[in-house]
């Protein structure tokens, strides 16, 4: 999904920032506070006693920028993240070219840059759509939907889900259509799909990969999940890679509050507001 650490740079900024702001408190203003006050002993005109008192400009810098900084920090690390959707792995539900918002206090609040769970608030459960660091690649993010919690056994056969024996019943919704980043897809077979008592739309391409031949089972170990692409045919998930550890979490993906369409080279407002179910 993305490979910039930014929490990396944002807590590298805070760090600085604030490094300098207390330095010119602790040190850096005595020192001019005094210089001044010598000044003003000494009868010297007004002008200079002001430039001496003055902080300089990279110190007015850090101390503007440390609040806000640390302010974008909080906000991105405990409450609520953005993400870019680069890919259609996750249509229909999700279209490359949607920006959305991700809950980062869901499953837990954990430390920027360390990624260590400090309080438990929860754990996903199947239907939620999630963003976690690519097992095989952590500073990569990806988004898919929890098929399989601790201690499920998946199967995954004739172009359905199995979750403990039973079956995910789906209902097709006919032939998928669309314009602009979906375009590709077009023809695809839409569907609901009854996760354990959580309905979403998924995409089936009819004909690929639905031989019972094809038949893969999975079991869920303790503390790891099991995911899967909404478009079925055309995601990179756990039925290749295998889970998703509870330490990669990044959080629930919950709400589109921007998309752009690349092919048309617009902004699709339908899609703004919109709640990722």
């Amino acid at each position: 999904m993305m490979n910039f650490d930014f929490a990396t740079v944002m807590v590298i900024a805070v760090l600085i920032t604030g490094v300098i702001w207390l330095i010119d408190i602790f040190i850096w203003k005595p020192k001019r506070t005094q210089a001044a006050e010598k000044l003003e002993q000494q009868g010297v005109e007004s002008t200079i006693i002001s430039n001496t008192y003055k902080e300089p400009l990279l110190v007015e810098y850090a101390r503007s920028f440390f609040p806000v900084i640390l302010a974008v920090l909080i906000l991105r690390s405990f409450l609520v993240e953005p993400f870019r959707i680069p890919s259609g792995s996750m249509m229909p539900t999700l279209l490359s070219g949607d920006f959305i918002l991700v809950n980062k206090y869901s499953y837990g609040i954990r430390l920027p840059v360390l990624n260590k769970k400090i309080i438990d608030l929860g754990e996903p459960e199947r239907g939620d759509v999630v963003v976690f660091r690519y097992p095989k690649e952590p500073s990569v993010d990806y988004i898919k939907r929890v098929v399989g919690i601790s201690g499920d056994t998946i199967s995954y056969f004739g172009k359905q889900v199995y979750v403990n024996g039973e079956v995910a019943k789906q209902t097709s919704l006919g032939t998928y259509t669309t314009t602009g980043e979906g375009l590709h897809m077009t023809g695809a077979d839409r569907r609901i799909e009854d996760l354990a008592g959580v309905e979403h739309q998924i995409l089936v391409m009819r004909g690929r990969g639905s031989n019972q031949a094809n038949k893969v089972e999975f079991i869920v170990p303790e503390g790891q999940y099991f995911v899967m692409g909404d478009n079925r045919d055309n995601s990179n998930d756990s039925r290749v890679w295998g889970f998703v550890p509870d330490e990669n979490l990044v959080g629930r993906a919950f709400m589109i509050w921007m998309n752009w369409d690349g092919v048309q080279n617009r902004v699709s407002w339908d899609r703004i507001g919109n709640f990722i179910e």
